[in-house]
């Protein structure tokens, strides 16, 4: 998968990324929060946020893929981590939506799962 290059995309996706600890910048689906209660027992959706952050900080890929799937027609892209929790490898599928006021981007976890 290509790496998300684009240095305004990226600016945002870190920004909102780095206030996981604050509420609402790190949007869960119930789908990706059932996924993690019931395969990260030991972990919240609000720890793998910060995990996510921690990954990112690090210099970890967030790939960029053209969304092509009808249901999603209204993103042009999503963004995807791959990174490992407890030793467990995870998939991990968010979407950025980008405002023109950096501090109002926000990203949602749409899916997470074994890749």
């Amino acid at each position: 998968m290509p790496p998300l290059t684009d240095p305004e995309r990226l600016r945002h996706y870190r920004e909102a990324l780095r206030s996981w600890n604050c509420s609402g910048y790190v949007k869960w689906t119930p789908l990706a929060e059932d996924w993690v209660h019931k395969n990260l027992v030991n972990f919240s959706s609000r720890e793998v946020s910060r995990l996510m952050w921690k990954y990112v900080q690090a210099g970890g890929e967030i790939d960029e893929v053209p969304e092509r799937r009808p249901d999603w027609s209204e993103h042009e892209f999503h963004h995807d981590l791959r990174l490992q929790i407890a030793g467990r490898a995870v998939y991990i599928e968010t979407r950025l939506l980008m405002k023109r006021d950096i501090e109002d981007s926000t990203i949602h976890v749409v899916n997470i799962h074994d890749p």
